[in-house]
């Protein structure tokens, strides 16, 4: 008589999740959206006011704000060129606009945008590794500048006026946070062993952290960590002045467009100064680094006008000069963005067979 093995039960189908916490994000994206504009800002100002202030500026005015939005969207791409060596400036500008568009319109565009771009990098003959390469630095150094300036903004308010109690407990948590950062980031790049074991590490807190939400415990960080040491490490060593660099001004860049914006619609420096302004503009944009909105819509806003107007600014001129800083930095690159989509999708002249870009020893393919 032949035994029968014993059948295994049947594995269980992963459970799916709730229709009400799939639609928490996005209801809750517009329910904030809808008390900024449609609560908060008539408390400012109104359309008209924004029309007049911009039909007050002059021909100077309006063309160095042509100018330095310009420039500002030419710096979005500067990162990506740094990070991923063999990308053309013209192919880094059709990839940041297309994503960055994305990620200004859709809730959860991040994801797609992520795809985006691995799509559009495939297409012109680059390995995903080396994508992942320039994702994962140009984030990490985007993350460390909204650390920075928030620092180094109350750093620069402090020499200039009597520092207040708010203002150092704010910049030393700023500087300790990123100290903390930078400091991670060299053990992880010391050896392969040291990332294995900052991985495990972060991986037992991630546990804890689930643990109290009935989520299981995390897996395979230790690898993970390994893995990006191993990736990043050469391209780091080689361009981290760079990349450095090259993240400072596209940061700063922003700045300047609603610096100008200010001063354009009448918000005089002895309203806002600079620095002031500097510190409000850090501070939003460390608000954007838990996206509650596509492209922090109404969350920068909010920020923005709140931030300057406790400053001193007026608030009508203030709220003008926001929303006009917003619709060269937000709303403009959508419909460039589409521009830069349907050209990838048409134009031929660039494409490559995958993996077939030009090799670089700062990049391992294999990694």
């Amino acid at each position: 008589m032949t035994a029968v093995a014993p059948q295994a039960p049947p594995a269980r189908p992963p459970r799916s999740t709730p229709l009400w916490r799939r639609l928490l994000a996005p209801v809750l994206s517009l329910a904030l959206l809808g008390a900024v504009f449609f609560w908060f800002l008539p408390q400012f100002t109104s359309l008209a006011d924004v029309w007049s202030a911009v039909r007050g500026m002059s021909w100077a005015e309006l063309g160095l704000l042509a100018a330095v939005t310009v420039w500002n969207l030419a710096t979005y791409q500067f990162v990506m060129v740094v990070t991923m060596p063999g990308l053309r400036l013209r192919e880094a500008t059709v990839s940041t606009l297309t994503t960055t568009a994305v990620s200004n319109t859709v809730i959860g565009g991040a994801a797609i945008s992520l795809g985006l771009t691995y799509g559009m990098n495939s297409s012109w003959g680059f390995s995903r590794s080396r994508t992942s390469v320039s994702l994962l630095l140009s984030g990490l150094w985007n993350n460390f500048a909204k650390l920075a300036l928030p620092v180094l903004a109350l750093s620069l308010l402090a020499f200039s006026s009597t520092p207040t109690t708010g203002r150092l407990l704010a910049g030393l948590a700023g500087m300790g946070g990123l100290v903390a950062a930078v400091v991670l980031l060299g053990l992880l790049l010391r050896s392969r062993e040291g990332a294995a074991r900052i991985g495990t590490g972060a991986g037992r807190v991630a546990s804890a952290v689930l643990r109290p939400f009935g989520r299981p415990p995390v897996h395979g960080w230790d690898l993970a960590t390994t893995k990006f040491r191993d990736r990043t490490a050469l391209l780091l060593r080689a361009r981290w002045h760079w990349l450095t660099l090259a993240t400072l001004v596209s940061q700063l860049s922003l700045f300047v467009v609603l610096l100008i914006a200010l001063r354009a619609v009448g918000v005089t420096s002895g309203q806002v100064s600079a620095l002031e302004a500097l510190a409000v503009f850090a501070f939003a944009r460390l608000l954007t680094a838990v996206p509650f909105t596509p492209g922090g819509l109404g969350v920068i806003e909010l920020a923005l006008i709140t931030g300057l107007a406790a400053a001193g600014g007026d608030r009508p001129l203030v709220a003008a000069a926001v929303l006009v800083f917003r619709g060269l930095t937000y709303v403009l690159p959508i419909p460039l963005g589409v521009g830069t989509y349907l050209f990838w999708r048409h134009n031929r002249s660039w494409r490559r067979e995958p993996n077939t870009a030009p090799r670089t020893d700062l990049v391992p393919e294999t990694a």
